[in-house]
């Protein structure tokens, strides 16, 4: 453990710490803990989501990606982000709209109380393997630079985001998110310029034909993979309660629609600097040593110790950041679906000890499946198959709907739910199946979950029908 690094690593806690729960006001309720009183404005609407969207696949995976594969990586994490952005927009109102808190709420408006469990489970496994997957990338990261066996790292990311997340909720979130983004931003900027003062671009291409990538330079290399590597990613992303959460924390339709635009046009930037930052070290690597992420390599070995602590803090603030996002939206659904499973206002006084018992839960188990998990990327992808196969379809048509479907909703969610989560327990090796691997399986699964909810939709016509 150098000292830089150490002293970076203080002082960004002690940052974070002071903008989270410095100043706060007092929580009255679940809007004011999960939605920030829907208080607000655009450009916090678009820092919180920048910071939500930037995770270790973002930084740790995506660059490793631009560095083998070249300008093909865009589609990895970076094109799915921005066009999901993009595709809400629009949205935006009809969100706004939803009564209630989550998507659980809308599911048992239009589907029934069935609905609003299995998507309560749905939603809520998805966000414990999104943290736990942040929280295993924070282990090995912080272990490989700073000497800490991989536990005790899961163990400082679980215990500093429950710290803050269970004392402030998604105010204090909206916060950290702020002081998180500038830390990204100021970070990659910096990456990218020192590796733009070594190597040129002739080096690059000189070093990809010497290495026989003639498909370097090719966006649309690997399109077959990379093309349902985006779907899977995009419709889960699209549907994702931490997107719909910040909309609904939005002061008005105007300020969630531009938080989007502004979020999506930041991400653009930032995830075209990754490929390039990924592509201007692939001269001077061979690959890296074997476990360790370009990024980590960079700061241990060609940074120095400012721009190297500099960068340091910001891969912390990109784990933390989606980490505490995903355990908030966790607990918002586990609240709303579970706790309080009928929807009702619950008074001040238990209200929120409510929302942080559920933060405590869903940071828990997340904290425990971190501890199984090794390839991040295929675990974000894992998922994702949970959501863009068994709630994409139901869910969005949710949004449409005016009259009530149960038969619909259940058999969606029961056909496409079912099948990933088949599919996660074959991927995982708890039972063996003959299913496609992610994310050959993605077609299959949101087939699956549209016609069950087309049956079901039927079923719903015949009966109405008949009794009139």
């Amino acid at each position: 453990m150098t000292p830089a690094l150490a002293l970076a690593a203080l002082l960004y806690v002690l940052v974070i710490l002071g903008a989270g729960l410095g100043w706060r006001r007092r929580l009255e309720g679940l809007e004011d803990f999960f939605l920030a009183s829907r208080r607000l404005g655009g450009p916090r609407v678009a820092l919180t989501l920048c910071a939500s969207w930037i995770g270790a696949a973002s930084l740790l995976v995506s660059t490793d990606e631009a560095r083998r594969d070249g300008l093909s990586a865009f589609w990895i994490i970076g094109l799915p982000a921005v066009l999901t952005l993009m595709a809400l927009v629009p949205l935006a109102r009809r969100v706004r709209n939803v009564s209630g808190l989550s998507l659980s709420d809308l599911m048992a408006a239009r589907y029934g109380p069935a609905a609003r469990h299995l998507t309560t489970a749905l939603i809520v496994w998805y966000m414990t393997v999104l943290a736990a997957s942040q929280m295993a990338a924070a282990g090995s990261f912080l272990s490989g630079l700073l000497g800490t066996a991989p536990w005790a790292g899961l163990a400082v990311a679980a215990a500093l985001v429950l710290a803050y997340s269970a004392a402030g909720g998604f105010p204090a979130l909206s916060r950290i998110h702020v002081v998180q983004s500038l830390l990204l931003l100021t970070g990659v900027a910096g990456m990218i310029a020192a590796l733009g003062s070594r190597t040129a671009w002739a080096e690059v291409r000189a070093a990809a034909g010497m290495r026989g990538l003639v498909s370097y330079f090719d966006p649309m290399a690997g399109a077959e993979r990379n093309v349902l590597i985006a779907a899977s990613f995009m419709l889960a992303w699209t549907i994702s309660p931490i997107a719909w959460q910040r909309m609904q924390a939005a002061r008005h339709v105007r300020a969630a629609r531009s938080g989007l635009a502004g979020a999506a046009a930041a991400l653009a930037v930032f995830y075209a600097g990754i490929v390039v930052a990924g592509m201007l070290s692939m001269p001077a690597s061979a690959g890296g040593p074997p476990g360790r992420p370009l990024v980590a390599e960079f700061i241990a070995l060609g940074a120095g110790p400012f721009l190297g602590g500099l960068l340091f803090v910001a891969v912390l603030a990109a784990i933390l950041s989606t980490t505490d996002a995903a355990v908030n939206a966790g607990a918002l659904t586990l609240t709303c679906g579970f706790l309080r499973p009928k929807g009702r206002p619950e008074g001040p006084g238990r209200a929120v000890p409510l929302a942080r018992v559920a933060t405590v839960l869903v940071a828990g188990a997340a904290l425990l499946v971190a501890a199984r998990l090794v390839d991040v990327l295929k675990t974000l992808g894992l998922a994702s198959k949970i959501m863009a196969e068994g709630l994409f379809v139901p869910g969005l048509a949710a949004l449409f709907l005016k009259g009530r479907a149960p038969w619909a909703g259940l058999l969606g969610l029961s056909c496409g739910g079912g099948y990933a989560l088949l599919c996660f327990l074959d991927e995982t090796g708890v039972v063996s199946l003959p299913f496609p691997e992610w994310p050959w399986s993605l077609p299959l699964g949101v087939g699956l979950s549209a016609a069950g909810f087309l049956a079901g939709l039927g079923l719903t016509f015949c009966r109405k029908w008949i009794k009139g």
